[in-house]
């Protein structure tokens, strides 16, 4: 979950750090801190509990010389939220400087065992034992020092190190948490994500699990775990810096909410042949192959789950494969029934989320085929799968995600009419058609975008409420449910979706005078049934907000209130349905004066269990 950032370079490291971690305080912002290298060889280090601006703004760290540092902002998981526990950790003679990402699961052992030893203890922390067991292990030799430490440690972690002993040496190190390096000439940095690295360079390298990186008298060296060196191949990065800036808007969030119909459009032109077909050339099942598979999981967590959901949808309907869909972090723990005519689907904006990314790996090790749909070129997840297709959303800086369920989605619609035309369960004519109607939901988009000014002022009706509740049938229910966690996330309300045909056994209790309920009503077939279930909500003294196909007949006598949707297919209408319960998120929360890219306890990348 946390954010790590290095630099070794000719620039100031404190200027160059601290601009790293402003970019990526998305992964956790519970604390922040530097440690540098000075120009006299000396280690300095500061560090403060909360947001990186209490950092920049007590200890004044831009002015701090040096050319060389490493950089954190933490997402708490051993220790409470506090400036002793933010890293980096130092050793007790504060010539060694440590920060981490991960878990480090056989730290109490190793906190016992150096204690032994005569170690001293200041944090509460995993990743303290990690520098006193560099300075352990010290004798002379930093790198030495690296690899003899880590040979101990059980778990995730990625890792920046800096010593005073070697004052021109940076080295990272990579196990099962991300870790990117940035080149530009003599310059290097280091860093959990691509943002941070975008103001010095586009080009990279990705660590794979098991190396060692040693930037020193300037120059880079990838080693494994037994000291070879490794040959890398270097990644340039289209994403540019104003992608990965607000653009003029207030948050991150809304920019992303604005962002959407780029991201449809990228994501399905790109692929797109002159005759609009589609050509997924990271995908290479033959017919043979996908006529042998005879069971589908799509595997994902939080929001791409909920993409996973409208996914099964698509492929059943057009491609008529069975599909199961399960949360990863459930799914290796159920021992699912994989075999080699099993395809896995998995979905990860970040490609890095640690559920996802042990799912592909068990249902490797049972012999199934893994296709990964990700937003980042070259994450993990991508690069361990069979198959990737990119969501072309642009980097998504805000914890709610937004632009990237919407494109997961276009890559779904896409999958499914790939698979269809391969398995023959589609008529040219029918494939051609909705391949039209995809690239039309750029228009949809901006026309509901254009009119949010109506979803602001329904906001204003939801800020005293105790509990809100979505609801929904087929489709609908599934993008309730992604609605429901918009504003349970950023407003910190809670919010529920329920299927609309449920709520007679049980959920209808929970209705009391002046409960919102939100009805997602955009599918034509189930449109009366949802109309009964509002009346049913209506005659227990509920507040009625429809977010409803535009043409659906009595919404306006049933619901107090109506956000209208452009005219789609209902296959393609949860692209519409998301965008107003985002804004409708987006204003509770801005109205309530919450940290709307940032929400408590958040993080963007999930890269622990």
């Amino acid at each position: 979950m946390c954010g790590i950032v290095g630099y070794y370079g000719k620039d100031y490291a404190a200027k160059m750090v601290l601009d790293g971690l402003s970019q990526l305080e998305y992964r956790g912002y519970d604390s922040a801190g530097i440690a540098l290298i000075e120009d006299s060889g000396h280690l300095i280090y500061a560090k403060e509990k909360g947001r990186l601006k209490n950092l920049e703004e007590t200890m004044h760290v831009q002015n701090l010389e040096g050319h060389i540092g490493i950089g954190h902002t933490r997402w708490a998981t051993h220790g409470a939220p506090s400036k002793v526990n933010a890293h980096p950790h130092l050793n007790e003679a504060r010539t060694i400087a440590v920060v981490h990402n991960g878990i480090i699961e056989n730290y109490m052992e190793l906190k016992k065992e150096l204690i032994g030893y005569g170690y001293k203890f200041v944090s509460d922390t995993d990743t303290e034992v990690i520098a006193h067991l560099i300075d352990f292990y010290e004798e002379g030799n930093l790198v030495n020092a690296v690899y003899n430490a880590v040979k101990r440690l059980k778990g995730a972690y990625a890792l920046g190190i800096i010593s005073s002993n070697q004052p021109d040496t940076l080295i990272a190190v990579r196990n099962e948490s991300p870790l990117v390096i940035g080149v530009k000439g003599q310059e290097y940095m280091i860093a959990s994500d691509i943002p941070a690295l975008l103001k010095v360079t586009r080009d990279v390298y990705y660590m794979d699990n098991g190396e060692v990186a040693i930037i020193e008298n300037g120059k880079l060296r990838i080693q494994d775990y037994a000291g070879n060196l490794v040959q890398k191949t270097l990644t340039h990065i289209d994403w540019n810096i104003e992608a990965a800036s607000k653009n003029g808007f207030n948050h991150f969030m809304m920019k992303e909410i604005y962002d959407q119909p780029n991201a449809i459009y990228e994501t399905l032109t790109r692929r797109l042949d002159p005759n609009k077909m589609i050509q997924l050339d990271d995908i290479k099942l033959s017919k043979q192959e996908l006529e042998q598979i005879q069971k589908v999981y799509i595997v994902a967590c939080g929001t791409a789950y909920h993409a996973g959901l409208v996914g099964k949808y698509a492929i059943e309907k057009l491609a008529h494969v069975p599909v199961t869909v399960d949360i990863a972090s459930e799914f290796r723990y159920s021992d699912p029934f994989i075999d080699g005519n099993t395809l896995l689907i998995v979905v990860s904006q970040s490609g890095e989320t640690a559920d996802t990314l042990a799912a592909v790996r068990e249902a490797k090790r049972k012999g199934a085929r893994v296709l990964a749909i990700t937003n980042v070129v070259g994450s993990s997840i991508a690069r361990e799968s069979h198959d990737v297709f990119y969501t072309w959303a642009g980097p998504e800086i805000a914890v709610a995600s937004t632009k990237a369920y919407t494109a997961q989605l276009i890559a779904f619609y896409m999958l499914a009419l790939y698979f269809s035309h391969i398995k023959d369960t589609i008529v040219y004519n029918d494939y051609r058609e909705k391949v039209e109607q995809i690239e039309k939901l750029t228009l949809g988009v901006e026309d509901i975008l254009s009119r949010k000014e109506t979803v602001k002022e329904i906001a204003q009706t939801l800020l005293e409420a105790k509990s809100v509740f979505y609801l929904g049938r087929g489709l609908d229910y599934m993008s309730a449910m992604e609605a429901a966690l918009k504003l349970k996330e950023i407003s910190y309300m809670h919010t529920e979706a329920f299927a609309a045909g449920e709520l007679k056994h049980g959920t209808i209790a929970l209705i009391e005078e002046g409960t919102p309920v939100l009805a997602i009503v955009t599918q034509d077939r189930l449109a009366e049934k949802m109309i009964s279930n509002m009346k049913e909500v209506k005659a227990r003294g509920g507040y009625v907000i429809a977010i409803a196909k535009e043409g659906i007949e009595h919404i306006h006598e049933v619901a107090d209130k109506v956000i209208e949707l452009p005219k789609a297919p209902d296959l393609f209408m949860p692209i519409f349905s998301v965008v107003p319960s985002q804004l409708l998120a987006y204003y509770v929360s801005t109205l309530k004066n919450n940290d709307v890219d940032k929400p408590r306890n958040l993080a963007k990348s999930v890269t622990v269990e």
